[in-house]
Order: structure tokens, then C-alpha cells, then sequence
């Protein structure tokens, strides 16, 4: 059986127009839903973490992982209106490239999307503990608040209790959003709206009390990792963690199945969502640096990775002694205005930040159960997980058991570990994409494409170059995921996948009864 075998662009576009989802999602929803699921753990909580890795330089990490973002989007945007179905990269590499890479993109998707809502949990959880703290001085036990840290012993991975064993606020926020998901989206999307709302007004904020308050010594020195250090430090090592920052745009592209004019709304609504969070994240690393400053923290001279657990002794030790640096917060953007004389708005920034990020949490989620209904819908995973619960209309077998997965992620990595992995899944999506755009537009350079990526043959590649550069950059737990978790997905496909999928089975329609999935959370 021939492993190759793609599914016809015409073949989808067909199913697409006779086992639609509903199509109710326009520009501006679009765009909102891109917001919603960018916006959240990466500059809320990474910042510090970049801070760490590549100091006032981290103002370059935004700009060169906002650029890889760039470019990927505009080759989302020339596929996603030629292709406006769900699946996002999954369906454009099961047409283009056959049917074997597209379950590895599908399987490396389901990594991105559960390990970015753990990373986000633990992000909550950060918040939630300094709210508490600020406010009644309570504290979580060590082993109540975090979870181990993880290493790597030559080829043996090491984990170190010492500093947290299990994150229980991220478990708990984990499957609050899970039991919203199952009760019904039509919910979650009331609530979602409201909270792209707050995280916006909460990062408005911070910047206009951050930025008259700067000071342009705190800039220098620019780049004290350099360009490219060991272990993911330096600008381009912070370029490839911060790169979760903009992690969730592509549901946008998830979502084109049930949008309005996707030929047109799609690049829209990638391209604006994109573009507005680069520019809010540039103008809060500016206040975060120049307020409080972002150098990294140094034993004897040496910058400690953010995610050792000797950069945590260094921490615990600075805390103890009242002089903790930004870089060990776990609430930066709450610390820097408490730190800069703004205590109150700081908690109220801390509290934006706690009843927002779990829009993100939620659309990640959302995004994993997706992926797995259109991998189910083509028989490559089982069909019952795709089974639409009769009085909610939701997809409740894999929305539980995505739930289940992400709480537990969130209690046993810290945050910085998480988003790396979930990068490694992302950036291997992306590189696809991008290799399918060329490979299209060679094979069927005719087809009509409602939206082109300008200077195809230039930004593609950068596309494909800089997400490959990027995961060459992170530090090397991250980097050995991807690989352990495809070879788990390979063992899958030939003992299961391989021998349902329909298109093998000559079968390129699909059920009638696979379109009761409701609306993304960002609908208004």
C-alpha cells in the first residue's frame, strides 16, 4: 500500500462544499481569534525567560521570530485560501506531499497544540501564586506550586525534584477549561471574546506606565550572550523559545473551514493578527528592559540557562536576599510595575493576566481536537474519537482526553521547557508548509490561488531556512522530542493508520454525520 498517495486538492475542496462545517467567521472574527490565541503565556510569562537567554537583546528575538512568523504566515495565507478546509498544515501536506508526511505534520500539531496549552497552564499558575501572595501573602508548599526540572546526562534525560514536584494550580485551570469545552463552545466563545478584550487593555496598559519611565543605560550592554550561545542563549536561542509568543496564529488557518469568503478573510485575518502582536510585544520588551533592566542572571560569570535548576538555586538565593532580578519572575509584566512604584496596577495586570490566559489554554485546545476530528475523518485515527456528544454537539472523547494529556504536561515541566517543545512541533509544521508551497507551485502552477505569496521563491525559503535555524536553537531536551515523539507516531501509522486511511481505501469522501462541530471560541 502506497504510503506516498496524496488526497487530491479537488477532493478535498469537494468535501469540503458538501460535508461543510458552518461558515459563520469573517475578517475581523478571524482576526480576534488570532489575537486571542497569540496573546498569552509567551509575553506574559517568557519574557523574563528571553531576558535570561539574550538580556536587552531579547528586542531582536521578537523581531527575528515575528520575521520567521512573517514569512510563514504569507505561506499559510497563499494555502489556507486555496485549501479552505480545517486541518491547517495536516490537509496542505496530505495534498501536496502524500499521505505519510502529512500524519507526521498532523502528529507533530498535536504536540504543538497540548504542550503550548500545558505551557500556558503553568503560565496561569505563576500569576495565580503572585496575585495570592501580593494579596495575603499565602504561598502554595514548593512541591504544590512547579514541577520538576528536567535535563539531559549524556543520552539519559535527569529530572530534579528539588524545586517543585507538582504544579497543582495548573492542573486545576487545565481541566476547568476542559469541562468548558465539553459543556459547549457556543460558551466558550462569549467568554473567549471578552478576554481578548482584557489581555489587550492589560498590555496597553503596561506599556503606557512602562515606557515615559525608561532609561537608556539599562539597554546597554545590547547583546551580553551574543548572537548564538551554548544551550539556547543568545538573541537567536531567545528567538527560538519567544517564538511561542507567536505560537497560534496557524488556528486562524485551522478555522478556515468555517469562514466566510475564506479566499479573502484567511490572509487577513493571519496577516493583521500577526502584525498587531508583533507590535504590542516590541513595545513591552521596550518597557520591560528599560524600567527595571533584563540582564541575565550570572554564577561566577556564567549565564545559566532559565530552565536549570541552578539557574533556580541562583533565584531562590536572590529572593531570599531581596534582590531578585526580573529574569526569575514568573509574573514579569506584574513585577516590573510593582518594582517601578505601580503595585496596585501591577496586581491588576497580574489579575488581566490570570482570568485571560485561560482564552489561550482554551484555544489550544480547541486546535488539538481539530487536528485529531480531520485525522479521524480520514480514517488514519480511530473515527469514535470524532464522536459529537448528543446534547452538548461537542467533540467530548477528545476534547477530555486532550484535557487530560495537557494537565498533566502542566504539572510535571516548567514553562520554559514546555514552550520549547511545543516550538519543536510548531516549526517542523511550518518548514512543511513551506516546502509544500514550492512543491505546488511547481506541480500545479495553474491552479488558481485567490491569494499569492509575493516572491514565492524568496520567501518560502527563508520560511523553510529560518524555521530549521530556529530548531537547531533550542536547547537540547526540546530538540529530542520531536524526533522520540515522530518515531511514536510512526510506530502508529503502520500498525493502524496506514491500513484505515480512507483515501487507501479508495474511500475520498467522508461521513455525513462529521460536520456537528461548532464554531471556533473567538466567534463574536
Amino acid at each position: 500500500m502506497n504510503t506516498w498517495r496524496i488526497k487530491p486538492l479537488d477532493a478535498i475542496l469537494a468535501t469540503a462544499e458538501k460535508k461543510s462545517l458552518h461558515r459563520s467567521l469573517g475578517a475581523f472574527q478571524l482576526t480576534m481569534l488570532g489575537i486571542g490565541a497569540i496573546i498569552g503565556t509567551g509575553i506574559f510569562v517568557l519574557t523574563a525567560a528571553a531576558a535570561q537567554k539574550a538580556g536587552p537583546g531579547m528586542l531582536f528575538s521578537f523581531v527575528v521570530a515575528g520575521f520567521v512568523c512573517a514569512v510563514a504566515a504569507l505561506c499559510y495565507s497563499e494555502l489556507a485560501s486555496m485549501v479552505p478546509v480545517s486541518g491547517s498544515a495536516y490537509t496542505y501536506t496530505y495534498a501536496v506531499m502524500g499521505e505519510l508526511l502529512a500524519w507526521t505534520v498532523g502528529w507533530a500539531l498535536i504536540l504543538e497544540y497540548a504542550v503550548a496549552a500545558s505551557a500556558v497552564c503553568v503560565g496561569w499558575s505563576g500569576y495565580v501564586m503572585g496575585l495570592l501572595k501580593s494579596y495575603t501573602g499565602f504561598e502554595l508548599p514548593y512541591f504544590l506550586a512547579a514541577g520538576p526540572i528536567w535535563g539531559w546526562s549524556g543520552t539519559l534525560p535527569t529530572v530534579d525534584f528539588t524545586h517543585g514536584v507538582v504544579n497543582l494550580p495548573a492542573i486545576i485551570v487545565a481541566l476547568l477549561v476542559t469541562g468548558l469545552l465539553v459543556i459547549g463552545t457556543s460558551e466558550s466563545a462569549k467568554v473567549n471574546a471578552l478576554l481578548v478584550v482584557v489581555k489587550v487593555t492589560a498590555l496597553t496598559a503596561f506599556i503606557a506606565l512602562s515606557l515615559p519611565i525608561i532609561k537608556g543605560e539599562n539597554f546597554t550592554p545590547l547583546m551580553p550572550t551574543g548572537l548564538i550561545g551554548p544551550e539556547g542563549l543568545g538573541v537567536i536561542g531567545a528567538a527560538a523559545s519567544i517564538f511561542f509568543a507567536y505560537v497560534g496564529f496557524d488556528a486562524v488557518s485551522t478555522a478556515a473551514e468555517e469562514t466566510k469568503n475564506p479566499q479573502k478573510n484567511v490572509p487577513i485575518g493571519l496577516i493583521a493578527s500577526l502584525g498587531i502582536c508583533t507590535v504590542f510585544y516590541l513595545l513591552v520588551a521596550a518597557g520591560v528592559i528599560g524600567t527595571v533592566g533584563a540582564q541575565p542572571l550570572t554564577v561566577n560569570g556564567v549565564v545559566l540557562s532559565p530552565d536549570s535548576a541552578a539557574f533556580s538555586e541562583a533565584c531562590r538565593a536572590a529572593t531570599e536576599a531581596g534582590n531578585a532580578p526580573i529574569v526569575c519572575s514568573r509574573e514579569a509584566l506584574a513585577e516590573v510595575l510593582r518594582m517601578s512604584g505601580f503595585e496596585q496596577v501591577g496586581n491588576l495586570i497580574g489579575v488581566a493576566a490570570m482570568i485571560a490566559l485561560p482564552s489561550v489554554i482554551l484555544m489550544m485546545i480547541y486546535g488539538q481536537t481539530r487536528i485529531f476530528f480531520v485525522m479521524a475523518r480520514d480514517g488514519l485515527l480511530p473515527e469514535k474519537l470524532a464522536d459529537v456528544h448528543p446534547k452538548f454537539k461537542t467533540p467530548w472523547k477528545m476534547t477530555i482526553f486532550t484535557g487530560l494529556c495537557v494537565a498533566i504536561a502542566g504539572a510535571f515541566f516548567p514553562v520554559g521547557q514546555l514552550a520549547d517543545i511545543s516550538n519543536s512541533g510548531t516549526l517542523f509544521a511550518f518548514f512543511m508548509v513551506a516546502i509544500a508551497i514550492m512543491v505546488l507551485r511547481i506541480k500545479e502552477p495553474n491552479r488558481h490561488r485567490p491569494f499569492k505569496t509575493p516572491l514565492v521563491w524568496i520567501i518560502a525559503p527563508l520560511a523553510a531556512l529560518g524555521c530549521l535555524g530556529l530548531y537547531l536553537n533550542l536547547p537540547t531536551v526540546a530538540k529530542m522530542v520531536l524526533p522520540v515523539w515522530g518515531a511514536i507516531g510512526l510506530v502508529i501509522y503502520f500498525a493502524y493508520s496506514r491500513r484505515h486511511s480512507h483515501v487507501g481505501k479508495g474511500l475520498i469522501e467522508v461521513h455525513e454525520d462529521d460536520a456537528d462541530l461548532p464554531p471556533p471560541p473567538a466567534t463574536t
